[in-house]
Order: structure tokens, then C-alpha cells, then sequence
């Protein structure tokens, strides 16, 4: 099918559809739309990578199905999405295909905003609902949407990101208002086990449409990565945007304070950028989204669960900055550019030590990264000048307005040759990359064919003597918690980054054993990390930090003896203390007097049984009675 009329919508959403400038539906458009608008009953599990028009898909169908159905007030119409910003930009897509049906009346319900309208605008009647779980369960503990039983239709966009983010709970609650005879229509961009479990659990008769393989990455995404040390990744995510000069981008951090730190930075450098993370209020989370769209900000350096629902079409990046923990994050995060049929690049700045996870993400997205090496301060000077002549070439220059000028600038200028006066408008445009890259640190790249040669002939086979070296920069730190008491390398770096003051650590190498830790940090960060930790009590245990030596085996021996005291402080015996020795001698008996055998004691029970203190007597040898 080449247009949206051969998929059977009505004539008001195709004048819609032709307005916003869509003239070709696409794939996943071509099979969900007439699935819905035909005589099927059974419910939809859709897989399609983010930014290829599912809202579209499922929007424009349901749309024309409410026309068949009697209004009552109440919602017809249950959209679930995962953040306030998807869940904004859902209602605001339908509000565009719904312009010519006047009598549609759609509401965004999210969290970080006042509650009342919300329940104003319910009061007054609505037919679709598009809403985030937790401020729909707020509103169905008040008793305001108790009327979900008149739902028909129920829609999980983006439902994998949805369990990811923890609403399981919120799901079941919300499930269980809605009326038994609904449909659901379940969205997603990976099928992962979760979405499988969610599937078999909620959706009867399903039929699955499947465009592109499962968990494939976007198709018009090249994926490339450098590999750099951990200490330079802020130095070449600088020369990764300055290479591109006319790059519009989202950099993808880990965690909230990576993502202030990283916007800082490149704002105090002279880069346009700001940040999106969940500790902004709603108000400047919507100022920073609409300056990114309007392309006022050209890096938008964000959390995974901020940027969800940033549909931005025009992206020329996606930087990972920092490795997401779930492939599936990663296709999310790809899924930003390469959108409605443009090229995309997602690109990764990784350490040595997270090659291994760029193998992992290709063989789940089917698609090969490309090792690159960083740009040149040359070549990044050359592309940055090129940029400021192209520029100035496409000025457009108004006679008229200039004109009264012209006089005194010719005289001021009379002194200049054609040639000087270029050197001065290149230098006065091109002058920040001259002086940064004259004396630019260096990086020390790390190269592919180091990595598979030298580095897999020696994994595991450590020399004598170098066990347990920290990498060059480095200081290896022996932490006394590790998996027994619930941390592993995700609850070891919260733990340094929330107790550990100034500055944020730098964290490489982390060994988990079973009772206690290695932490590879920063040289300049060890004294801090040691006085920040030292002492600290988690979960009832006093953490001890400092340096691991060389071979690990003394500093290993001091977390294994300090559990066995703790554990042997805490055992009781069962018995009196007395319950062996005689009366008479005590002290004589224990050195003397060899303990009386099981049956000379007269015991008769089995090994092991805890007796009551009325048994004690009973149980005594004749001679201690």
C-alpha cells in the first residue's frame, strides 16, 4: 500500500493526515491500521522500533472506531505510556489527527502537575485517557476514574520501558478497573522475557505484527564507537562533537549527577548544550524539551527515562556517553535518530574494559559497530573552517538595509587587503578550535587489534607479581562489602557517589568476590573515597576501605576474618555453661576428666534436638545430678 487511503480511514483523519505533510504510510502504519479497523476481536502485540509512527498506527484506527460508538462521558479509550513527556506527546499527536472530529475529547493525565483540572476535565466528560500509571492509580484511589469499566480499547506504548521502570503494580491495579470484554493493544520496540510474561498474562487471542526481527536495531542507524581510557571520555566526546559541526544530538549519561556534570562541562567549554534528568521540576523539563525542539539547544545531554518521549525527527546523533545497563535501553537510545526515513548515527565512547558489551548489543540488534578512531585536532580544525566559509557563503544580504553603512565600513576597511580581511573573519569565527587544539591533551586511544590480540592472550593469566595491579592512574581499593550483602557493581558505585564529597569519582575496575570488593578509582580520588566510606555502616555492617595490596591475599584475609568474628560474636550455645563439668571441680574436670560419652549421659534423644529446661535434669549423668 503506497497511501493512507487504501488503508480505509475516513475522509476527517485523512484531511488531517494530509495537513501535518504525511503522504505515505509507514510499514508498521500498513499493518496495524486496516488489523484494527477490520472484524478482528483478538488483542495486538505490535514490535517496531521507536520513531517508526506507532502512534499513528494505533491512534488513527481507534480514532475512527470511536465514531462507531456511543458516547457516554466516560473513557472509551485507555493509553498507558512510561513518562509525563511520552505521555504529552501522545495526546498532542492525537489532538492533531482528531482536528476535523470536534466532538473527540482526549486528556493527558501525568504526575508533576496540579491534579485538580485533571479531575475538572474528567468531571466534564472525556472518550480517551492517555495517562502515566501512577498518576492514573492516584486518581482511581480518589474514586475519580472509577469509570474504567467503559473502556474498550486499552494501549501500552512503549511496555517494555514500562516494566523496566518498576509499574508492574500500577499495571494490575489499573488492570483490574477496566472493564473484562476490553481489548488491549501492547507496543513495544524489544521482546524481552518480561514483555512475553506481560503478554500471556493480559492479552487473549493475540496476534503479533512484527516489522523488521525482534529486538533489531533501527534501520537507518549506523552504529560506530571509540575506544579511549576511562579518564578520557569527556576529552573525546569533545572532539566527537566538534568534528561534526552541524551535530543535533542527545548524549546519553548513566545517572543523574553524570548528566549535570557532562552538561556543565560542555557548557562552560562554549558548547550549546543543557540537561534533562528527573531532579528538574516539570516546568523546566518542559523549557529545556522546547528550546531542544526549537533548536535553540544543539546537545541535550539526558537520562534514559528523561529523553523517553523526545520524538525529535530532525537528530543527526545519539552519543552514548555512558553504556546503558539493558540492551534494550540501548535500542531505545539508537531509536532517537535514523527517523521518518533519514540516516542516523548512534555512537559509543567506551573504555577497554566495555568492549565486551558492544559485542553483546550486536549480536541481540543484528546490526556491526564500527571501531573508529577518534578525530584529529587537523581534520577537526579543517571540517570546523569549512563550516564558517559555508556560512558565509549563504548569508543573504539585503542591499537597502546595509547601505548607509557601507560609506564609513569601506573607509574603516580601506587599510585591508581581500586577504587580510579573510584572515580576520576566519580567525575571529574559527578562533576557539585554533587555541583549544594547538595544545589539546592527548588521548590515549586504545586500538582494536590491541584489544584482541594482547588483551584476550593475557585475560586470566596474570603474570607473578602483577595480580591485582591497578591500571596506570589508578588506585585499587579493598572494600569489605560485596554480593553477600547485596552489592554488586551498580549499588557499589551509588554507595561511593552518595557518601564520597567534592567531586564525582572516577570509578574503572570493579572485582566482585563473594564477602568483599575491588575498586579501581582515580589516584587523586582514593583518599577521598577511603574517608568518605571508612567506617560507614550499611545494613548493619561497618564498611572498612583502604588500599589492596599487590597479590589481594592480606587484605582479602582481614574481610574474611572480620566476618567470621562477626559471626562467631553472635553464636550462642543452647546450654548452661556449666551443663558438662561437675559441680565439685570445674577446673579440674575440664583438664582432667575426659567428657562423658552421648549414652553415659544418658542421652536418649537424637543429635541435634533443643531441649527445654525442665528436660535438662533428666538428661544429666547420675554424678553431676
Amino acid at each position: 500500500m503506497n497511501t493512507f487511503q487504501e488503508l480505509g480511514l475516513q475522509d476527517e483523519l485523512l484531511r488531517a493526515i494530509e495537513e501535518q505533510g504525511y503522504e505515505h504510510p509507514m510499514p508498521v502504519q500498513e499493518q496495524v491500521i486496516p488489523w484494527l479497523l477490520s472484524d478482528n476481536t483478538g488483542d495486538l502485540v505490535a514490535l517496531a522500533q521507536t520513531g517508526t509512527g506507532k502512534t499513528a498506527a494505533y491512534g488513527l484506527p481507534l480514532l475512527q472506531r470511536l465514531q462507531d460508538m456511543t458516547p457516554t462521558g466516560r473513557p472509551q479509550v485507555l493509553i498507558l505510556s512510561p513518562t509525563r513527556e511520552l505521555c504529552l506527546q501522545i495526546a498532542d499527536d492525537l489532538q492533531g489527527f482528531a482536528k476535523f472530529l470536534p466532538e473527540v475529547r482526549i486528556l493527558a493525565v501525568y504526575g508533576g502537575a496540579n491534579i485538580e483540572p485533571q479531575i475538572r476535565a474528567l468531571k466534564h466528560g472525556v472518550d480517551i485517557i492517555v495517562a502515566t500509571p501512577g498518576r492514573l492509580v492516584d486518581l482511581m484511589t480518589r474514586k475519580k476514574v472509577a469509570v474504567l469499566e467503559d473502556v474498550h480499547y486499552l494501549v501500552l506504548d512503549e511496555a517494555d520501558e514500562m516494566l523496566s521502570m518498576g509499574f508492574q503494580e500500577d499495571l494490575d491495579t489499573i488492570l483490574g478497573g477496566v472493564r473484562e470484554e476490553h481489548r488491549t493493544l501492547l507496543f513495544s520496540a524489544t521482546m524481552s522475557k518480561e514483555i512475553e510474561r506481560i503478554a500471556k498474562k493480559y492479552l487473549r487471542d493475540s496476534h503479533e505484527i512484527q516489522v523488521g526481527s525482534r529486538n533489531e536495531g533501527a534501520e537507518n542507524v549506523n552504529h560506530i564507537y571509540f575506544m579511549v581510557q576511562a579518564k578520557d571520555k569527556y576529552l573525546a566526546l569533545k572532539r566527537v562533537v566538534d568534528y561534526f559541526p552541524k551535530i543535533y544530538a542527545i548524549v546519553f549519561c548513566r545517572t543523574r549527577m553524570e548528566t549535570q556534570e557532562v552538561a556543565d562541562k560542555l557548557i562552560r567549554d562554549g558548547y550549546n548544550a543543557d540537561a534533562l534528568h528527573g531532579e528538574l521540576s516539570q516546568q523546566q523539563r518542559d523549557l529545556t524539551m522546547q528550546r531542544f525542539r526549537q533548536h535553540r539547544v544543539q546537545l541535550l545531554v539526558a537520562t534514559d527515562v528523561a529523553a523517553r518521549g523526545l520524538d525529535v525527527d530532525d537528530l543527526t546523533h545519539v552519543i552514548n556517553y555512558g553504556m546503558p545497563e539493558d540492551i534494550e535501553n540501548y535500542t531505545h537510545r539508537s531509536g532517537r535518530t535514523g527517523r521518518a526515513g533519514k540516516k542516523g548515527t548512534s555512537i559509543c565512547i567506551v573504555h577497554s574494559r566495555e568492549r565486551q558489551r558492544i559485542r553483546q548489543i550486536e549480536k541481540v540488534i543484528n546490526k556491526e559497530f564500527v571501531h573508529q578512531p577518534l578525530p584529529e585536532p587537523r581534520d577537526i580544525c579543517g571540517k570546523q573552517l569549512y563550516r564558517v566559509i559555508d556560512e558565509i557563503e549563504r548569508v543573504e544580504v539585503d542591499e537597502e538595509q546595509i547601505a548607509p553603512f557601507m560609506e564609513e565600513v569601506s573607509r574603516r576597511w580601506e587599510w585591508l587587503n581581500k586577504e587580510d580581511l579573510i584572515k580576520r573573519i576566519v580567525s575571529r569565527e574559527f578562533g576557539r578550535f585554533l587555541r583549544y587544539y594547538a595544545n589539546a591533551p592527548e588521548i590515549e586511544e586504545v586500538s582494536e587489534s590491541k584489544d584482541k590480540g594482547e588483551g584476550q592472550k593475557t585475560k586470566g593469566k596474570r603474570k607473578k607479581g602483577e595480580r591485582g595491579v591497578a591500571e596506570e592512574g589508578y588506585a585499587r581499593l579493598f572494600l569489605s562489602v560485596s554480593k553477600i550483602d547485596g552489592f554488586f557493581a551498580k549499588e557499589l558505585i551509588k554507595l561511593i557517589n552518595d557518601h564520597v564529597k567534592g567531586d564525582k569519582v572516577e570509578i574503572g575496575r570493579i572485582d566482585l568476590m563473594k564477602s568483599f570488593s575491588f575498586v579501581e578509582v582515580a589516584e587523586e580520588d582514593a583518599d577521598r573515597v577511603i574517608e568518605g566510606l571508612g567506617g560507614l555502616r550499611v545494613k548493619g555492617r561497618k564498611i572498612t576501605v583502604e588500599r589492596a595490596e599487590a597479590n589481594n591475599r592480606s587484605t582479602a584475609s582481614k574481610g574474611r576474618d572480620s566476618r567470621k568474628k562477626e559471626k562467631k560474636g553472635k553464636k550462642k550455645s543452647q546450654y548452661p555453661t556449666d551443663f558438662f563439668d561437675t559441680p565439685t571441680d570445674k577446673k579440674k574436670s575440664k583438664k582432667t576428666k575426659a567428657k562423658p560419652s552421648r549414652e553415659e549421659r544418658g542421652y536418649t534423644e537424637p543429635r541435634g534436638r533443643k531441649f527445654r529446661k525442665e528436660d535438662w535434669m533428666k538428661f544429666l549423668h547420675p554424678e553431676q545430678k
